[in-house]
């Protein structure tokens, strides 16, 4: 005897006493979603959290032709400067962020923002970079880059500092991005542009 699919639904149904309906099914299977694998244990961030930051990072430095953020393992850097450098009070105003972009990803796109397809990711973190800089209707800044006020740099600002500096001390980076030498060579004051190629890391 075999038994289709809404079978098997209504019999599960009848036996736990009730009717399974659509959003208890979906909650059930929501909750069944797995993390990605994140490759370091963190420290600071629960793996949730950290399955964003990585998902962040990745965007603001993807792999193409040269190691991307995750290769550098910057989400790793992003979790131990939070938990070996950061204050009390700069680790709460991060999570805080972490929890308001979390939240905003979750209201436009109904997922976690590491379970959001790439192109939602490119396009939300996007969003919230331009508006991290946006311009006022009266022609001021109503973003914080410009504002001069020295208020609270936005959430995608800080991780922005960080993947950049997490990714450019690597050694992914600061070989394959950069150029670099253990020893430096001689002095040269002046030397045409076309030969000096990459930025220096030394």
């Amino acid at each position: 005897m075999t038994m289709n699919r809404r079978e098997a639904i209504q019999r599960a149904s009848m036996v736990l006493g009730y009717a399974l309906t659509g959003p208890a099914i979906a909650g059930v299977l929501n909750g069944c979603k797995a993390v990605p694998e994140l490759g370091y244990k963190p420290v600071f961030f629960t793996e949730d959290q950290a399955a964003t930051i990585s998902e962040l990072a990745e965007v603001i430095i993807p792999k193409t032709k040269t190691p991307g953020a995750k290769d550098a393992g910057v989400p790793r850097f992003i979790d131990q400067m939070l938990k070996e450098i950061y204050k009390k009070e700069e680790q709460d105003e991060f999570l805080k962020g972490l929890t308001a972009f979390e939240s905003d990803a979750q209201k436009e796109y109904g997922d976690s923002f590491f379970e959001c397809s790439p192109e939602q990711r490119i396009a939300f973190v996007k969003k919230h970079h331009d508006a991290a800089y946006s311009k006022g209707v009266d022609g001021g800044s109503s973003g914080w880059w410009n504002a001069g006020s020295g208020g609270e740099k936005p959430f995608i600002l800080k991780v922005k500092e960080l993947t950049l500096l997490g990714f450019f001390t690597s050694e992914p980076g600061a070989t394959q991005v950069l150029q670099y030498k253990q020893v430096p060579g001689p002095f040269q004051g002046c030397v045409p542009l076309a030969e000096v190629g990459k930025t220096w890391t030394t």
